[in-house]
C-alpha cells in the first residue's frame, strides 16, 4: 500500500478470528477509533489495522475496541442484496448476489484488438476499427447492466464495481445507468477478464472488508 502496510480482504465469517490472531501477534488490542466509515484498531506494540467500512458505514461508533469489533462484524454479516458490475474492454459480467451467492447474471465478450504499433497507411484504419470495437464492447456492457440491474434497482442494498477504471467511467456516462452507478461502493474490485467464475468470486469479495495492516 502507498505509505507502507499491506491490505487484506476479510469476509464476515473470518473477521473475529482474524482480529484474534492480530491481537495475539501484537500483544492485544489497545484502542479503537476513527469514524463510522473508517475504523482504526491499535495494538499494544504499535501495530494498527484500519478498515474501510462498506455499505454506508457503521450505524454508530462505540469506543471500546471489543464493542467496535462486534459492531463491525454485525454490520458486515447483515444480509444484503448487491448488484455487481464487472467490466473490462471486451468483456463484462453483471449479476445480483445475496449473501455472496449470485442469483441472476449475464456474461459476455466482444473482440477488441490490441493497439497497432506499426506505422504506414493502414495504421489509421486499424485504429478506427479498434475504436469501433471498443465502442461496441462498452455499449454491450452498458446494455447488459441496464437489462439485469435496472429492473431490480429498488431492491438492491448496494452496488459493487470491478474491472477497468476507464471502462467503468464510460458506463457511468450512460444516462440510463447514472443514478444506479452513483450508488456504487468506493472500493473497485481488481478482477481479471470477467467470466462467470470471476463474478462468483466477486460476489464473495463484495461482502468482505478491506483492512490495511501496518506493523510497528
Amino acid at each position: 500500500m502507498a505509505g507502507g502496510g499491506r491490505a487484506v480482504e476479510v469476509e464476515p465469517e473470518r473477521l473475529l478470528g482474524w482480529f484474534d490472531r492480530f491481537a495475539d501477534r501484537h500483544g492485544g488490542l489497545l484502542a479503537a477509533g476513527g469514524t463510522c466509515r473508517q475504523v482504526r484498531f491499535e495494538a499494544v506494540d504499535g501495530a494498527s489495522a484500519e478498515a474501510a467500512v462498506p455499505f454506508g458505514g457503521l450505524p454508530s461508533m462505540p469506543h471500546d475496541p471489543a464493542a467496535v469489533l462486534d459492531a463491525l462484524h454485525a454490520h458486515l454479516a447483515a444480509p444484503r442484496r448487491v448488484g455487481i458490475v464487472l467490466v473490462r474492454l471486451g468483456g463484462h459480467s453483471i449479476g445480483v448476489a445475496v449473501g455472496g451467492v449470485v442469483e441472476a447474471s449475464t456474461t459476455g465478450a466482444r473482440p477488441v484488438h490490441g493497439r497497432n504499433r506499426k506505422g504506414g497507411s493502414s495504421s489509421g484504419r486499424f485504429a478506427r476499427r479498434r475504436d469501433n470495437q471498443v465502442r461496441v464492447a462498452l455499449d454491450t456492457a452498458a446494455d447488459a447492466t441496464a437489462r439485469v440491474l435496472l429492473p431490480v434497482a429498488d431492491t438492491l442494498d448496494a452496488v459493487v464495481l470491478g474491472g477497468d477504471t476507464a471502462a467503468l467511467d464510460d458506463l457511468r456516462a450512460d444516462r440510463r445507468l447514472a443514478a444506479l452507478l452513483a450508488r456504487a461502493e468506493p472500493r473497485v474490485l481488481d478482477v481479471p477478464e470477467p467470466r462467470r467464475a470471476v463474478l462468483d468470486d466477486a460476489a464473495r469479495r463484495a461482502r468482505a472488508v478491506e483492512i490495511v495492516v501496518r506493523d510497528p
